[in-house]
């Protein structure tokens, strides 16, 4: 049973984690450490951005969390830092790979859950400076992107079908 209770913390912890990424990313990251956020928005030459100093920030309370936990028998809390870290690992998936395309992987997905998810971003990333941002999250997205991906698919099969 403790099994049981300790990945139901895990998998509590990794939805928390969406709360917890867009409060940071819109009262932390686009407020006092703009600094490190900016050439996120603003992409320059190089493959690293300062911006991905935030995978350590997120990093070291999860990596902390387990260290402690599993030293000191609380596996609770090693189940909190594996959920932090599960999310960390969803991030860079969804975030750096299937959005940015850091690496080039899942580049012509046609999923509406990935086509939802890029269009929100996408539509974050049209405001370059700190202020009027909007899609702060990175799994949930707003029913206003939800419906311009089932806008888009409802033309593509119109298209097909005259075609």
């Amino acid at each position: 049973m403790t099994w049981f209770i300790n990945i139901f913390i895990l998998v509590i912890t990794f939805c928390l984690m969406e709360g917890v990424a867009w409060l940071t990313h819109k009262y932390v990251m686009h407020k006092w450490l703009w600094y490190l956020h900016e050439d996120h928005h603003t992409k320059g030459p190089g493959f690293f951005e300062k911006n991905d100093a935030f995978f350590l920030i997120f990093a070291i309370p999860s990596m902390l969390s387990i260290l402690y936990g599993t030293i000191n028998h609380v596996y609770w809390l090693v189940s909190i830092g594996a959920g932090i870290a599960s999310y960390g690992a969803a991030y860079f998936l969804v975030h750096d790979i299937i959005i940015h395309q850091r690496f080039k992987l899942f580049t012509r997905s046609n999923n509406s859950f990935i086509r939802a998810v890029r269009w929100a971003h996408k539509m974050h990333h049209k405001h370059l400076n700190k202020e009027d941002g909007e899609s702060f999250g990175m799994l949930l997205v707003a029913r206003k992107h939800w419906q311009k991906v089932r806008n888009d698919n409802q033309k593509m099969s119109a298209a097909k079908s005259t075609a």
